[in-house]
């Protein structure tokens, strides 16, 4: 009876041997690669109120805010194009 299981082994083990090797193939695969982003440097401007002194009036402050005020809105303009110009 062992010797009919050393047969049958052989038998199999003989089959595994001749198998053709697997052809070796070139696959592409895409990968998304991070990019620097390449926005251009926004500068702070030279605030309009930087330039206030404690013994100014009421209109030369009230002007000066109002004038700070759309620097910023423009400051934020462009900082919010450099960050679309990176998405």
């Amino acid at each position: 009876m062992s010797r009919r299981v050393w047969v049958v082994l052989c038998l199999l083990l003989a089959g595994c041997a001749n198998q053709p090797q697997p052809e070796p193939r070139t696959v592409r695969v895409e990968v998304a690669v991070p990019v620097p982003c390449r926005a251009p440097v926004v500068d702070r401007p030279a605030w309009a109120t930087a330039t206030l002194k404690p013994g100014d009036d009421l209109q030369t402050t009230v002007r000066a805010l109002l004038a700070e005020r759309l620097q910023r809105i423009g400051y934020k303009k462009k900082l919010e194009a450099a960050v679309l110009a990176c998405q």
